[in-house]
């Protein structure tokens, strides 16, 4: 790999799903995505690839240089610091980009910095929105974030996914989450490192986390708790199981598709 010195250390993701992969290289695996108006820092360049570090979760891999806007460290931060900005809060909305007049979706979650009547500019370029937004809340309200995940019942499940396009575990955790005031990291296993550890399945309550180990006792999958009885989590699809002590029973197999390990409150 030829690596050079980047001419920017900072970029903005302009498109609507970006993948994130595990090595400089369109085949190689896409280990996350980046959704429209991300930010990050990059620490390499190829030829045509720019290793990056997320802002968001700190999450590293390679996207293609062709696929995001390169910025100074003054719009990083703008865009980082700024009180201002609003999130996407529908499956889709939608992005007119005034320097090409291009109209293209943005999913849920998406990031709308520094918005002004639905407009805002980075970089001198402007972009217009339309579709539904909330400010990234103070406080949690827990019937939101169950409405929120509820709304990605049936999106398909796809490793490194983020969107209802496509979306795995713990992506679903993250993206509903993020969109309701709280960040959380990339990974299951990280994840669980977070909130107050629930001694009891009865203890739980809706907004609750729940993970799920293998039989190397390594955490491979978390859902959200709709009762104390009843978790949604992204499973083949974003899908809603019945959940008890020994974990997720899956009514169409007939048998428990994943081990309960431990149980956490983040709100």
């Amino acid at each position: 790999i030829n690596v050079v010195v980047p001419s920017s250390r900072f970029g903005f993701c302009q498109l609507s799903i970006v993948p994130l992969r595990h090595s400089p290289a369109h085949n190689s695996e896409m280990v996350s995505q980046l959704l429209f108006g991300e930010i990050f820092r990059i620490s390499e360049f190829t030829d045509t690839w720019v290793k990056i570090v997320n802002e968001a979760d700190n999450y590293i891999g390679w996207i293609h240089k062709k696929q995001f806007l390169p910025i100074s460290r003054k719009t990083f931060d703008g865009i980082k610091n700024s009180s201002n900005r609003r999130m996407v809060s529908v499956m889709q909305g939608a992005i007119k980009s005034e320097s090409n007049g291009f109209v293209y979706p943005i999913p849920f979650g998406s990031i709308l910095p520094s918005l002004q009547k639905g407009k805002f500019s980075v970089e001198g370029r402007k972009f217009i929105y339309t579709g539904k937004m909330d400010k990234p809340p103070l406080k949690v309200k827990v019937q939101k974030l169950i409405q929120d995940a509820i709304h990605f019942l049936g999106s398909p499940y796809q490793w490194g996914g983020k969107s209802e396009y496509g979306i795995d575990c713990s992506g679903f955790t993250q993206l509903v989450f993020s969109v309701n005031g709280i960040s959380l990291p990339r990974d299951a296993y990280q994840q669980a490192e977070y909130g107050t550890t629930l001694e009891f399945l009865e203890q739980s309550k809706p907004g609750d986390l729940a993970f799920f180990d293998n039989k190397e006792g390594k955490i491979i999958h978390v859902g959200i708790l709709i009762n104390s009885s009843t978790i949604i989590h992204a499973s083949g699809w974003v899908r809603i199981d019945k959940l008890d002590l020994e974990g997720i029973w899956n009514e169409d197999e007939k048998k428990y598709s994943h081990h309960l390990r431990l149980l956490k409150r983040i709100l």
